[in-house]
């Protein structure tokens, strides 16, 4: 008897775009810049979350990782909607790391 092979429903991304907080000090002082899409929705209480898990920021002689940062609830903006709030910080390299926050572009832009 063969299995059915059982498929989950796909569910919407969120594109995003952000910059990091400065770091260090003096001639060194710097940040970054980043771009990716979230991982599909993760149920969370009656809203739901998404994960983000990006493996390079720009490269300023290093780069650093968002590595398995957690989207804020869905934030409603109209016209069915919504985007959310993340906020975290980079892996370290060279030393230090650096503070992100931004909100993810709305779910389904065209449609």
């Amino acid at each position: 008897m063969k299995k059915k092979a059982s498929r989950k429903r796909q569910t919407h991304v969120h594109e995003f775009e952000g910059s990091t907080k400065l770091a260090e000090e003096g001639a060194d002082r710097h940040n970054h810049r980043f771009a990716g899409v979230t991982g599909p929705v993760i149920r969370s209480g009656n809203s739901h979350i998404h994960e983000i898990d990006l493996s390079h920021t720009d490269f300023l002689d290093h780069f650093h990782n968002l590595k398995k940062i957690k989207t804020g609830p869905a934030i409603p903006v109209g016209n069915g909607k919504h985007v959310h709030f993340v906020t975290g910080m980079t892996t370290q390299n060279d030393e230090h790391r650096h503070q992100f926050n931004f909100a993810t572009l709305i779910d389904r832009p065209l449609v």
